[in-house]
């Protein structure tokens, strides 16, 4: 009898083998002549040769269906341990076309709004975009999930998340811990995002082996970004020469996405934002897009709509 090891690797194995190891027991009735072992993110497989060669085919299946979707369910393994290779085209009928990411635990990622959609567009036929307008509009989140999708689909090696660190009415000197204690509240939204589309396994090592890389702007100076898709979040927070300093980043086969609000501008008075000179500067290039967003894009909690548009009216007096 013959012995071979699979081991889950960037995947959380409790999550693939489901709950009281469901996916295994599906896989026991398709194959009743192997024997199967689970011990943590390892299987064991026992067996003859042949078979154990069309289990590895199948189980391979199962984990690219799971990488894309982030879930399992009893109809999906039937459909893949039953069919004949194109089973993902046929499972993925039931999704709508717009979806972006297959998020956490199955949850579809899409863009919700006609901007956010634009958005979506306009990526597909430029190589930068400039995201803008007011909190609440998904502007970051549609973002990220552009990325994430490049990344799923290899259409990039890698996704650089930045943001420029600027103090918000607090002294960031003063702020406890280290460096990166002290920058990890400006960078959360970015996480937050991220953890909504890929699961905790997969995304902490994204993180580790750099795949997905989470900096303030400062540390992009002197970089070449190549093969990455990067989004520099905040954007209106940036000033002239930090601007200048990330556009003159991108390298081959890279996309960029600059999002901002110039409604919420942190710099000291001035202060010129490079977020609205290079909107103005940068409107007639070819390759590069702006999109805006407005109150009517905006999908957090319905009261945000009014109050932003509440302080709009005082802020115009």
């Amino acid at each position: 009898m013959n012995e071979r090891i699979i081991e889950l690797t960037d995947i959380s194995a409790k999550d693939f083998f489901g709950a009281q190891n469901s996916t295994i027991e599906q896989l026991k009735r398709f194959f009743p002549k192997i024997k199967i072992v689970a011990r943590g993110s390892k299987l064991k497989i026992f067996g003859e040769a042949s078979v154990l060669d069309e289990f590895e085919i199948r189980f391979e299946r199962l984990i690219k269906y799971f990488n894309k979707y982030n879930k399992l369910d009893e109809n999906s393994i039937e459909q893949i341990l039953t069919s004949n290779g194109n089973e993902e085209k046929s499972v993925a009928t039931k999704f709508a076309k717009d979806v972006l990411v297959h998020g956490v635990n199955g949850k579809l990622i899409r863009p919700q709004t006609e901007n956010q959609r634009k958005m979506v567009t306009l990526m597909a036929k430029n190589d930068m975009l400039f995201a803008v307008g007011p909190a609440g509009t998904g502007k970051t989140y549609t973002a990220v999930a552009l990325a994430v999708r490049a990344l799923k689909e290899k259409e990039v090696r890698k996704i650089i998340l930045t943001r420029p660190a600027v103090e918000s009415g607090e002294n960031l000197g003063f702020l406890p811990g280290d460096l990166k204690e002290k920058l990890d509240p400006y960078m959360q939204p970015l996480y937050d995002a991220l953890r909504d589309m890929i699961p905790h396994e997969k995304l902490e090592s994204h993180l580790e082996k750099g795949i997905i890389q989470i900096a303030p702007l400062a540390f992009m100076r002197g970089r070449t970004l190549d093969n990455a898709f990067v989004i520099l979040d905040e954007a209106q927070n940036t000033t002239h020469n930090q601007m200048k300093m990330f556009l003159t980043r991108m390298g081959k086969s890279a996309k960029f996405i600059i999002t901002g609000d110039p409604g919420q501008i942190d710099l000291p008075r001035k202060q010129v934002s490079g977020l609205k000179e290079s909107l103005l500067a940068l409107k007639d290039i070819n390759g590069i897009a702006q999109v805006y967003l407005d109150d009517k894009d905006i999908v957090r909690h319905k009261l945000v709509r009014e109050i932003i548009a509440a302080y709009k009216s005082i802020e115009t007096e």
